[in-house]
């Protein structure tokens, strides 16, 4: 059985994240995890989208406080709602691609944060469903780059 984390209107409901795929030069930020689960392990930036707040406002304040980075959110990837996908219970995420200003640096829940060519991603161990995020993403990467070369 899986665990819902909030209450609306009397009825048991999923919680609301988002990641972001950061990107910069051809290249992916990740960052190691601080905290439970996963602690140790690289994944996407993200977390838990606050009332009040809309899903793009908590795009850019958690790659800020989790990599230092200002970020411009471009575009959506997808909606990730596997109720296994973490742990804690069912949480739903909304991914963003954002590309990035400034330089990284670990922040709130990161022990690291890092770029990498998409290739290096494959031989990490990744938290939550981070690897199925990144394949998504490196498909669209394809596509555009597909696109753009025919231009």
């Amino acid at each position: 059985m899986v665990r819902c984390f909030c209450i609306c209107n009397g009825h048991e409901a999923p919680a609301l994240t988002v990641d972001i795929i950061i990107e910069r030069d051809d290249k992916v930020l990740l960052i190691k995890r601080k905290n439970s689960p996963f602690k140790g392990q690289w994944a996407i930036p993200g977390g838990f989208v606050e009332c009040g707040e809309t899903t793009e406002e908590a795009a850019i304040r958690e790659a800020k406080e989790e990599t230092g980075l200002d970020v411009k959110v471009e575009s959506l990837l997808g909606v990730y709602s596997d109720p296994s996908r973490d742990p804690r219970g069912h949480v739903v995420s909304i991914c963003y691609i954002a590309k990035a200003k400034g330089k990284e640096k670990s922040g709130s829940d990161a022990e690291d944060a890092r770029f990498f060519n998409i290739e290096e991603i494959s031989n990490l161990k990744l938290a939550f469903d981070h690897g199925k995020i990144l394949e998504d993403y490196n498909v669209l990467r394809k596509m555009r780059k597909s696109i753009t070369s025919k231009r």
